[in-house]
């Protein structure tokens, strides 16, 4: 298969797609044996598309499906829709003083980062910016943790993330990076107007750089004694206070 597609397989990321994203699916793929109602919907939106459909074995489903679970559908994908750093000032723009964007810094696991996903679009998020290098891309895995979010919260992929930073900050964008160690609590920071929330990798935390180019560091407050919490559960805590403040 060329670079330049993929295989997404999973009834949530394959209906996702074919909703959001139809120009960008090439084929779909269906278990011959299956009688899933949903399949079935999935078989006539791609028809009604004139995206090829195929009916093949379930054995044919696992050689693509690369040990996900793929509940019997599968769709051949141009490659991943991501935007690089000259969209921020475009996308900043649109949220009219509004900007929410998750920004990660360099998180390695496919699963966080459909799960960060799936909570930066649960919060109607502007954008969640993510390094081109030494982090993970939106790859198959993503879009199916993700369950659609891939397909409808814009991802912006930057070479430099500091520069990205410094670009936010010049068009209006405070910047909360979130550290364990940090003094201030994340619900003492007023989250209204233009926010970016940077989150550091699984194991790593925020780069030097990363930290020295926002403009606070706070911290999740966590009575229960524990020193952090997985990455996707910080982001889905720190996007929803930024929602609790702009609908109070």
């Amino acid at each position: 298969m060329s670079k330049s597609s993929q295989w997404i397989v999973g009834l949530n990321a394959v209906a996702a797609a074919l909703e959001h994203d139809a120009e960008h699916v090439r084929e779909v793929l269906l278990d011959v044996a299956a009688k899933n109602p949903r399949i079935l919907d999935i078989e006539q939106q791609a028809q009604r598309k004139d995206i090829p459909v195929r009916r093949v074995t379930a054995q044919a489903l696992d050689g693509v499906a690369g040990g996900l679970r793929h509940q019997g559908v599968a769709a051949r994908y141009a490659a991943a829709k991501t935007l690089d750093e000259h969209a921020l000032e475009g996308l900043v723009a649109a949220a009219a003083g509004q900007a929410l964007l998750l920004v990660l810094d360099g998180v390695q696991d496919p699963h966080n980062l459909g799960a960060c996903l799936r909570s930066a679009a649960a919060a109607g998020a502007t954008a969640v910016i993510i390094p081109k290098d030494k982090a993970v891309q939106v790859n198959a895995t993503v879009r199916k943790t993700s369950a659609g979010a891939a397909d409808t919260v814009p991802v912006v992929s930057v070479t430099n993330l500091a520069r990205a930073l410094r670009e936010l900050q010049s068009l209006g964008v405070w910047i909360y990076g979130l550290a364990g160690e940090a003094d201030a609590s994340l619900y003492a920071l007023d989250l209204r107007g233009n926010v970016a929330l940077v989150l550091g990798s699984e194991g790593e935390g925020l780069r030097r750089l990363t930290r020295e180019q926002c403009d606070q560091l706070v911290q999740i407050p966590m009575p229960g004694g524990f020193e952090s919490l997985n990455v996707s559960v910080a982001a889905g805590i720190a996007l929803f206070e930024a929602v609790r403040q702009r609908l109070a």
